[in-house]
Formats: structure tokens, C-alpha cells, sequence
């Protein structure tokens, strides 16, 4: 994606909306951006908006995918409408330390949309507060864990009147088409939401899925709801007992619908739940490996339960995916 640093358009009364990269940034979270951007032009005839790659230090910045995208330093007098900042794989990486860049936009009256672990970031250096602010989910489990920070919302947008928050990825789309919206009209509008398939914008409030959830119903509803309760206590796991109870059926008779179905038992697919995020946190985040076993409800025997299963120590497992040389596992469990 090298190029061109900005498409400018022509028109006076264009919309000019600069994106925040740094290196690692999600090229979904690009794509969701420019896509939208571009396609609102195309539909209305006329450039309504028109865009600048900026950084910190301008250049050439690389994506988690190793696309390139040419970039200029973060202007001292921003002229922007609007600044997106996206996300990568790290919150604490130094770049996505935005405070006075962020000043500058906002006293300029820029609107500014955080992704990700750049809303991540902004969070956590502003802690919580009254704010409302959300993340990505994956980033919520750092923020409660490492910072304490209980009430970061789990909604695909939030704004706090200064800026706006936002869980990334494929809300990138939801966000983008929304501020959109405000410069098109409604049936403009619909036609880019039809070229994406994007059927329907959603409402910011809508609750992001979490991790392990399963795409379709089992097409049980007693196990529907067993499956709901225990992606929704993944830090503090509740007794099988207690999730037969809540769901209105027998212990035995649970079990057996989860061997029907999903060929193992209640215990064996929580454990595996929890395992599953504890391994998406392992791979995709900073937080230790202690964090990481309370945020995924094992308070102790993590690195035992992690190595049965995935033949290897979880932090061998963090230095195979850093490409650094794995220690075995009798070099230590942590």
C-alpha cells in the first residue's frame, strides 16, 4: 500500500480526515477507513472527503502484514475534520502515545476516533475515571488485569465527548460509515453500506462478541444458554453445577447434551474456552503470564494446564510466535 502520502480532493468544502499509523497497525482497520471514504466519493460523484497517512515521524510505516503506507509528520496546526488513529498489536508501544498530538487536534475541534489498542493507550493514561470509553476485547483483559480498570465498556463505540473509542477491526466499518453518514444523504448512504455487504450499520451501543464464541447456535437452547454463561464467566469460571442450575436442566443431563453434541464434556469445553482466550492473550498481548491465568480463571497451575495442552510452556510458546529460541520445559514453567 505504498504511494501517494494523501488524497486531496478539489472540492472547497471537502472533508479532510487524517490516519494515524504506526508500525504494526491493522490493515483491516485501514481498509475500514479509506474504504468507506472512497466509496462515499464514488456514490455521491463528488470527493466529500479526502485523506492524509500521517506519524509521528512521517515515512514509510509498515503494517502487521507488511503493507507499506507512505506517511507525514503529525502537522504542529492540524487542518483536519476528523483523525483516526489505529490500533496494531501492542498499547504500550510509544507511538500510540498521543497526548499533545491529541491536544492539537482537539483544539482545532477535530473529531478524533481512537482504534484499539490506540484507545487502549488513551485509557490507560487517562485511567477511568467517568468516563465512557470501550476497546477490543482482547484489550479489556489488559486494562482489568495489569490497571484495575473495571468499567472499560464492552460496546463497539463509545465517545466521552472529547473522543471517540472504538473496539477496531470490523467496527472500523460501523464507525466510519456513521461519521459518514453526517455528510451524505441517507439513501448515498445505503448504497456504500450495499457495496461493502455491509447490511447494516451498527448502533454504537452494540455489545462486541468475545472470544470462543461460537458462530451459530448449537440449535439446543438449554445448551445455548450453558455455552452463553460460560463465555460470559470466563475470569471467574462457575461451577458446572451452578450453570445446569441457571439453565433450568439436571447436571446429567447436561452432560450428556454436550457429548451429544459437542463431543466432549461441560468441563472439558470451558477448559478449552478459557484456553483458547488465554492463548489469543498470550500470542497478541503484553500482559504476563500470571495476568493472563487470573484473567482466564486458572489462579493457579496455568502454566501446567497450558503445556498439556499445547505441548509446550507458555512462555516458549510467546518466544516460538517472537521467533526467539524456545527453552524446554524443564527450564521453568512461567
Amino acid at each position: 500500500m505504498s504511494g501517494a502520502v494523501s488524497h486531496r480532493a478539489s472540492a472547497p468544502d471537502s472533508r479532510m480526515v487524517h490516519i494515524a499509523v504506526a508500525d504494526g497497525f491493522v490493515l483491516t482497520e485501514m481498509a475500514g477507513v479509506v474504504d468507506v471514504l472512497r466509496l462515499a466519493n464514488r456514490v455521491s460523484g463528488r470527493d466529500i472527503f479526502c485523506w492524509q497517512y500521517v506519524s509521528h515521524d512521517g515515512g514509510l510505516v509498515t503494517s502487521s502484514s507488511d503493507a507499506v503506507v507512505r506517511t507525514d509528520p503529525f502537522p504542529a496546526a492540524p487542518d483536519a475534520d476528523y483523525l483516526f488513529v489505529l490500533g496494531n498489536a501492542d498499547a504500550e508501544l510509544p507511538a500510540l502515545a498521543l497526548g499533545g498530538v491529541l491536544g492539537r487536534y482537539s483544539a482545532r475541534q477535530s473529531r478524533v476516533i481512537l482504534l484499539a489498542e490506540a484507545a487502549t493507550r488513551y485509557i490507560a493514561d487517562r485511567g477511568e475515571g467517568e468516563a465512557n470509553y470501550t476497546t477490543h476485547w482482547e484489550n479489556r483483559a489488559v486494562l482489568l488485569e495489569r490497571l484495575g480498570l473495571f468499567e472499560t465498556g464492552a460496546a463497539l463505540v463509545a465517545d466521552d465527548g472529547v473522543v471517540m473509542t472504538c473496539a477496531g477491526m470490523g467496527a472500523t466499518v460501523d464507525v466510519t460509515l456513521s461519521i459518514a453518514a453526517l455528510h451524505l444523504s441517507s439513501a448515498a448512504m445505503m448504497t456504500v453500506a450495499d457495496i461493502l455487504l455491509h447490511e447494516r450499520i451498527r448502533h454504537f451501543n452494540t455489545l462486541q462478541p468475545f472470544a470462543g464464541r461460537v458462530a451459530l447456535a448449537t440449535g439446543d437452547s438449554d445448551l445455548d444458554v450453558c455455552v452463553s454463561l460460560m463465555q460470559a464467566n470466563i475470569e471467574e469460571p462457575l461451577p458446572i453445577a451452578k450453570i445446569a442450575a441457571q439453565a433450568k436442566v439436571s447436571k446429567r443431563s447436561l452432560e450428556r447434551k454436550f457429548h451429544r453434541t459437542m463431543h466432549t464434556t461441560p468441563n472439558g469445553y470451558y477448559r478449552e474456552l478459557r484456553l483458547s482466550q488465554a492463548n489469543n492473550l498470550l500470542l497478541n498481548t503484553n500482559m504476563t503470564i500470571q495476568e493472563i491465568g487470573l484473567a482466564t480463571g486458572f489462579t493457579s497451575g496455568f502454566a501446567r494446564v497450558y503445556r498439556s495442552v499445547f505441548g509446550m510452556t507458555p512462555n516458549a510458546a510467546r518466544q516460538k510466535r517472537a521467533g526467539q529460541p524456545t527453552r524446554s520445559a524443564k527450564d521453568g514453567a512461567n
